[in-house]
């Protein structure tokens, strides 16, 4: 039978194909936007960085509100904030009122990842890993078509700011169905959609607080890190190191991004055919380990395009929403707190890690370098979280 929310995943994924656009909305205009405000593009910079600000600043409460109040508020609440980011950049004046709006945008996404996550986890519990997956392919769908977006206004000559409002009427058309007709199921119950169409609920054993908490946490900020890295420097990295030329070099951030779509589109397929999430962990950070030491062993232009596809389907290809799955397996009763703090320490690899970079970028090597250890600390935490999660749930993991 037909799962009975069907139609408000498929609202929430509409979301993520407009937080996809969003999250590279301001980079793809920088030009338009340091006129429109006075500014340079260090200003825009400046803008950019303010999301990161907005989403620490709620991500832990509104994780932990989601599991008092509900799902659907927050995602509602997500998307009013980000329809005011997208009418507030066109309308502001000032680098000063869009670093507001950057962290109200930060704050739209999240606030939509407290309800979007739990939520879809809540509504599939048996498909935890390909309903978040899923989420990833909807963003890297909305990064592909804004650049194509944009280049047509720009093109023709027409006004930049019809991007912002394609986000922001795209946002409230689906709102008039959420707010009115989006279900989701209680708080904190996984259902199952049995065939006689009634919903029972799922038992799930809980972790350890401490102990499977802090690997969690620690894989949060090690998954965020590993693939950060990668986009933020291989392009660099291949001309520097590798001596590649100009064109070749920044074609591997496009091997990068297409080796992450293909993750979103195999992982899907392997876990509908039911292989666990958290049989993916281990082996992608292993991949991701061996890809990112070749990279840095053999610094050639074959090796490091092959390696940058290989690195963005193991590292980001939707790894770190697996993860986030995995956790939520552990602590089931708590999915909009677990969200907020798997991601917050995602979000502090995003501040942390240019600066531990930034002391490094004399000498190229030694990022990737960086990059390999981490990622060989993530294949050892990753291992751990498998072997206490075949511990905890015994038979039922085997199954």
């Amino acid at each position: 039978m037909k799962n009975k929310y069907m139609p408000t995943a498929i609202s929430l994924y509409l979301n993520y194909f407009i937080h996809g656009m969003g999250v590279i909305i301001l980079a793809q205009n920088m030009t338009s936007l340091a006129q429109k405000w006075g500014t340079n593009v260090g200003g825009v910079s400046m803008v950019i960085s303010s999301l990161g600000i907005g989403r620490l600043i709620v991500l832990l409460i509104s994780g932990y509100l989601s599991d008092k109040l509900g799902r659907k508020p927050f995602v509602i609440l997500g998307a009013v904030t980000y329809i005011l980011f997208f009418v507030g950049i066109v309308a502001s004046s000032s680098v000063v009122i869009a670093y507001i709006c950057g962290i109200i945008a930060g704050m739209a996404n999240s606030f939509l990842d407290s309800g979007t996550y739990a939520g879809l986890m809540e509504m599939f519990p048996t498909k935890k890993g390909t309903s978040n997956v899923t989420l990833k392919a909807f963003i890297s769908a909305g990064q592909f078509l804004l650049p194509l977006m944009v280049s047509f206004l720009v093109a023709n000559h027409l006004w930049f700011g019809w991007s912002f409002v394609f986000c922001a009427v795209f946002l409230a058309l689906n709102l008039c169905f959420m707010i009115p007709a989006g279900k989701f199921p209680p708080i904190g119950t996984d259902v199952e959609v049995e065939e006689n169409g009634e919903e029972e609920e799922v038992t799930e054993q809980k972790g350890s607080l401490w102990f499977d908490g802090t690997l969690f946490i620690l894989y949060g900020y090690i998954s965020q890190t590993t693939f950060y890295l990668v986009s933020q420097w291989v392009s660099e990295y291949g001309s520097q190191v590798a001596h590649m030329g100009s064109t070749a070099a920044h074609s591997l951030v496009s091997y990068y991004s297409l080796g992450s779509i293909i993750c979103v589109l195999v992982t899907a397929v392997l876990s509908a055919k039911a292989v666990k999430e958290v049989q993916f962990l281990s082996v992608y950070t292993l991949i991701s380990f061996v890809a990112l030491l070749l990279m840095y062993l053999f610094p050639t232009g074959v090796i490091c395009s092959i390696m940058s596809f290989v690195v963005g389907f193991s590292a980001a290809g939707g790894v770190m929403q697996l993860g986030l799955t995995v956790m939520a397996d552990f602590f089931p009763k708590g999915k909009g707190t677990v969200t907020g703090i798997f991601y917050t320490a995602g979000s502090i690899a995003s501040f942390t890690v240019p600066i531990f970079t930034g002391m490094m970028a004399s000498n190229l090597s030694n990022v990737i370098l960086f990059d390999v250890i981490v990622a060989l600390l993530g294949f050892v935490v990753t291992t751990l979280i498998t072997i206490r999660y075949y511990k905890l749930f015994g038979k039922k993991a085997k199954a």
